[in-house]
């Protein structure tokens, strides 16, 4: 058994996260301060969840490919995206931002107002109240969005095979080893592969509900 997909998911899984991470945090915070446009951008920026992942990577296979605008600047730098696993991370990014974003807007919404307005008060800038009251308090709710982007860019099929392909060995994710092995006829293959990310997304929630589950204890104790 060819354990390169497994390998591959977890390259693409680990970068995306990381790309998620940083923007979707970035993104929530954004989003609080415009209280009037927060409705528009939330939609916006929530739209990736509810699109069919095979719409996403039509999206951005025009927006990446040779003729696109994106995709001819690539092309000149030397770094094309397309059947890339660099592609296939920019593809999870994208589909897996929407839970980042959502889950740690709904961890900055539980924050007291009264702490926020208290910080101004005493004449906190956004952004220190941002890195010194907003991120130490909504920690469990951001490593949780942390652990379920993760999770959610292990598993992400539709945009990633449009935009990254599928090629052995480079861009075949573990859901594509899937799709590929049942299109073969290799139906053994297909439910090693399903155990196999069975497993990885069963302990990914056990660690979330443990990390959380004790973060809350030790919040409570003090």
């Amino acid at each position: 058994m060819d354990f390169s997909p497994l390998a591959v998911s977890c390259k693409i899984a680990f970068f995306s996260t990381l790309l998620t991470f940083i923007t979707g945090v970035l993104a929530a915070w954004g989003a609080g301060l415009t209280k009037k446009a927060k409705p528009v951008l939330d939609s916006l920026l929530s739209l990736p969840l509810v699109l069919p992942p095979t719409v996403i990577g039509f999206l951005l296979l025009i927006l990446f490919s040779k003729n696109g605008a994106f995709g001819a600047f690539l092309s000149k730098t030397g770094f094309p995206l397309l059947f890339t696993w660099q592609g296939g991370v920019v593809a999870a990014t994208v589909v897996s931002f929407p839970v980042m974003y959502r889950t740690t807007r709904g961890a900055f919404d539980q924050i007291d107002e009264t702490i926020i307005s208290a910080a101004r008060t005493l004449g906190m800038n956004e952004f220190t109240i941002f890195r010194k009251i907003m991120l130490p308090v909504s920690t469990p709710g951001i490593a949780a969005a942390l652990i379920l982007s993760f999770a959610r860019a292990l598993g992400e099929f539709g945009a990633t095979i449009m935009v990254a392909g599928n090629i052995p060995g480079k861009t075949q994710t573990m859901a594509v080893a899937v799709y590929t092995a049942m299109q073969g006829g290799n139906k053994t293959l297909a439910f090693r592969w399903c155990t196999v990310i069975f497993a990885i997304s069963l302990v990914i929630l056990l660690l979330m509900n443990i990390f959380t589950e004790r973060f809350a204890v030790r919040r409570w104790y003090k």
